[in-house]
């Protein structure tokens, strides 16, 4: 009877855990200064995908409360293997959407976000750092 608790809790871990592992992109990452102010993305999962909300604004004199805050920055990523993701990212300071790339990379301490006005080139890259 003790066997068949322990297989029976070690079943139940088992099915528990896929769901507890975080997907390395999800998290809290800083952008570059872009048009002189930056802010603070929390990636996590949108249906299928990964989305990335703006949620909190700084420029030279600190934290600022942008009409941007609560949009969404980064949509519909998905992972393309290899630490690659594809979606799209919008662009604020011009309201454009762009075919969007991801790479993360330091461990999944940074990332490497690209904008392209389509699949491929012309395209604009930032650098972004993992905060949580």
């Amino acid at each position: 009877m003790t066997r068949l608790l322990l297989i029976a809790a070690a079943m139940a871990g088992l099915a528990i855990s896929p769901a507890l592992a975080a997907d390395p992109i999800e998290g809290i990452w800083q952008t570059e200064v872009d048009d002189g102010a930056y802010a603070q993305v929390t990636i996590a999962p949108c249906s299928a995908a990964f989305c990335g909300v703006i949620s909190r604004t700084f420029n030279a004199s600190g934290e600022y409360q942008s009409p941007n805050i609560g949009k969404l920055l980064v949509r519909s990523m998905v992972p393309s293997g290899h630490s690659r993701y594809r979606g799209e990212v919008w662009r604020p300071s011009n309201n454009k959407i762009y075919y969007g790339k991801i790479l993360l990379y330091r461990q999944g301490k940074a990332m490497e976000l690209k904008g392209c006005l389509k699949i491929g080139f012309p395209c604009s890259a930032q650098d972004w750092h993992r905060i949580d």
